[in-house]
């Protein structure tokens, strides 16, 4: 289990951070620009779920590795954005597989920090939207999150949602959490390719 959630929160940075430099890539900063961005992106997520449960200090901080997967990507996009253009859509892809992973993966470790089933939830779904959250701040773009055309935190609460559900009702625990991995990217990935968003507000000029 602790070898799965680790490895689930090693991936989730690694493709945040990548999102991240692809980002700064495409704002045409140079590489430490590059390298600031992967790590907050990659990062904040994390921390700031770590600090909301008590956990101190931050996993992020206080292991090497997710610094040194941090620069891995942003090491990766600089001397092969063309290739990691080519594999996918630069951002959206991998801020989407990121947001599944670092969703499931964070509201496990909030359980495991004794949070309600329902606050573990909401803790997976900022662990999931934070890093992408400072990305755009950084770049000075409205957060996806806010945007009223995506399925952005609302993926990560139902990915979270079915991680927590599925570990307090004991099923089994890798189909559980990358089924709810598996889920809550396909809900934010149809939302880019389809158009799929919540309702919004009907205005009087409508």
């Amino acid at each position: 289990m602790h070898l799965l959630l680790s490895g689930l929160e090693l991936a989730g940075t690694f493709v945040f951070a990548l999102s991240g430099a692809m980002a700064a890539a495409q704002k045409r900063l140079d590489i430490f620009g590059l390298a600031v961005l992967a790590f907050a992106t990659g990062t904040v997520g994390g921390i700031t779920r770590d600090l909301l449960i008590g956990a101190t200090p931050p996993l992020a901080i206080a292991d090497v590795r997710y610094g040194l997967v941090t620069m891995l990507a942003a090491l990766v996009v600089f001397f092969g954005y063309r290739w990691v253009d080519r594999i996918a859509r630069p951002v959206g892809v991998f801020d989407a597989a990121g947001l599944s992973l670092f969703a499931v993966g964070g509201s496990i470790r909030a359980l495991e920090f004794g949070i309600s089933p329902v606050m573990a939830a909401v803790m997976g779904m900022i662990t999931g939207i934070g890093g992408g959250i400072m990305r755009d701040v950084l770049i000075d773009r409205l957060p996806m999150v806010l945007a009223p055309t995506e399925l952005y935190a609302t993926a990560a609460l139902l990915g979270s949602g079915v991680a927590v559900t599925g570990v307090t009702l004991n099923w089994p625990f890798a189909p559980t959490v990358i089924g709810a991995a598996a889920l809550c990217f396909f809900v934010r990935y149809m939302a880019m390719r389809r158009g799929w968003h919540l309702p919004v507000p009907r205005l009087y000029n409508d």
